[in-house]
């Protein structure tokens, strides 16, 4: 990850995205878990629940978050992403430090054919900008959680 370190201090700050808003945050690491806001907008930026992008905001989150971000790649119409959407619930508040979001695959078709989506659910997990896994089909939050402690090597 690349964090920014002020000499001063010696802190250590992350870079998160507003899911809102799309503006860049610079938060101290040890500040995380003090529900930090966009200084923008004033959106939750770590928010323990799934959280909607659009097609507009998507790339800069997941270009600009230095945390790990989980994508569910969803559709309304889809039974089994509806069946799938309490557990991914449940997992964001399981993996605080992880963020979760929602892409609905209809209202993004650029970003479903960049990332080559033939199905759906289909979990993408991000680290740096860079997807380094995917899972297709729908699963409960403890196999969510599984699966991203297993691909960060956690």
């Amino acid at each position: 990850m690349d964090t920014s370190s002020t000499p001063a201090t010696g802190v250590t700050s992350l870079h998160i995205v507003c899911p809102s808003c799309g503006a860049k945050n610079r938060v101290p690491r040890e500040r995380l878990a003090e529900s930090p806001d966009c200084g923008r907008c004033g959106t939750a930026l770590m928010q323990a629940k799934p959280m909607d992008l659009t097609p507009e905001v998507f790339d800069k989150f997941i270009a600009g978050t230095e945390l790990p971000v989980v994508v569910d790649c969803w559709a309304e119409w889809c039974g089994p992403c509806r069946m799938m959407a309490p557990h991914f619930e449940q997992a964001a508040a399981m993996l605080p430090e992880v963020r979760f979001v929602k892409l609905d695959t209809e209202a993004a078709p650029q970003q479903s054919a960049r990332y080559g989506i033939r199905s759906i659910p289909t979990l993408l997990l991000f680290l740096d900008g860079q997807e380094i896994a995917r899972q297709a089909g729908a699963m409960p939050a403890q196999a969510i959680v599984g699966w991203v402690r297993e691909q960060l090597g956690a």
